[in-house]
């Protein structure tokens, strides 16, 4: 079988994962129950009058896209693929606002148009002028995986050879007062939270966009390799261990032979038992988190899926990751566990390219 690396790796996030040294400058993020995405200046990459027209997530995508691109040394990928759960909720908002406000009559197509899940990928391939396979999965929290799994088909299959793959999620403030009043996103005073031991359910709500270019070919600049891809929609928590060890089995690995894995734990009490469960399972692996620096949302995995990068490339582990003190000197796989309020569980298996 064809390997596929990961070539180049972007992220906007809560972080500033766009500045180089941010590695370096990694912070829990303690601002509230929402958080907000640092978003770089706009203008020195869009013209201000298309800036106007695309709602955040698209924004944040079309920047992060580029740099992935650029990274690369990618003009013109073979294959756009984006993963979202959300999609383009902005304008969804504006366009049912406008239908309420002016009684369903009168309204212009505009926002109903953009507010489409794939216009995020539409609109790279505009401006590239892109005219490849271009697609948007919108599997829950899978989605990136989802896209990252495409990807990797497409490229063992001889279909492409350089595919941008990316997911995004935005938030708006309707949806996120619902979240509040169904208690998906935790109250005030259930905050500041201990993401490893919390005894509160809910979680503090992020965003983001995150790319990567996926490539036939190894360089020099390698990320990483994209061994294998597991997702499971539903999962029992007896099912856990099975679940990760037959994947691990396929993949000729055993649990003391996976140097770090990445845990999802959101400091949702309810749905955080499932890492606590993985988490036995390797007591010689280092063992990271990192949703206290992202936020939970949809596509939080590809922020994950970013670090995973730069600590495979980097060979580095940042210290406010970790949840034990089990140290690698050589980190060769990173293994990576998501899932969203128990649902759509997913692995992914990198290793050093």
């Amino acid at each position: 079988m064809s390997a596929v690396y990961i070539n180049s790796a972007a992220c906007i996030s809560v972080q500033d994962t766009l500045n180089e040294n941010f590695f370096q400058h990694l912070q829990p993020a303690n601002a509230g129950p929402v958080l907000k995405a640092i978003e770089p200046v706009y203008k020195e990459f869009i013209p201000p009058a298309m800036i106007r027209r695309m709602s955040k997530t698209v924004k944040m995508s079309s920047v992060a896209s580029s740099y992935a691109l650029k990274e690369a040394g990618t003009e013109n990928p073979d294959a756009i693929i984006v993963g979202t759960g959300m999609g383009c909720s902005q304008d969804s908002e504006k366009f049912l606002k406008n239908v309420l406000d002016n009684k369903e009559e009168f309204l212009t197509p505009t926002y109903f148009i953009q507010s489409t899940h794939n216009t995020v990928a539409g609109q790279i391939a505009l401006g590239l002028q892109c005219h490849a396979y271009n697609f948007t999965y919108v599997n829950y929290s899978s989605s990136l995986e989802f896209s990252m799994l495409d990807a990797k088909l497409q490229i063992i299959d001889g279909e492409a050879e350089h595919v941008l793959v990316g997911s995004t999620d935005e938030q708006t403030e309707r949806t996120m007062g619902l979240y509040k009043l169904n208690k998906t996103i935790k109250k005030q005073e259930d905050l500041p939270v201990d993401y490893l031991h919390s005894t509160t359910n809910g979680v503090a709500w992020g965003e983001g966009a995150s790319f990567f270019v996926l490539s036939k070919d190894k360089k020099d600049s390698s990320y990483a390799r994209l061994k294998d891809i597991k997702i499971t929609n539903r999962l029992d928590l007896e099912e856990t261990e099975s679940f990760i060890n037959e994947f691990l089995a396929k993949n000729n690995l055993a649990f003391n032979k996976v140097d770090a894995v990445i845990l999802g734990f959101s400091g949702d009490a309810k749905s955080d038992v499932y890492y606590i469960e993985a988490m036995n399972l390797f007591t010689d692996s280092a063992l990271l988190y990192y949703k206290h620096l992202s936020g939970e949302f949809n596509t939080a995995s590809g922020f994950s899926t970013f670090m995973a990068c730069h600590i495979l490339k980097k060979q580095e582990i940042p210290k406010v990751m970790r949840i034990n003190e089990v140290k690698k000197e050589d980190v060769k796989n990173i293994l990576l566990y998501n899932h969203l309020g128990g649902n759509d569980h997913s692995l992914v298996l990198l290793e050093r390219a």
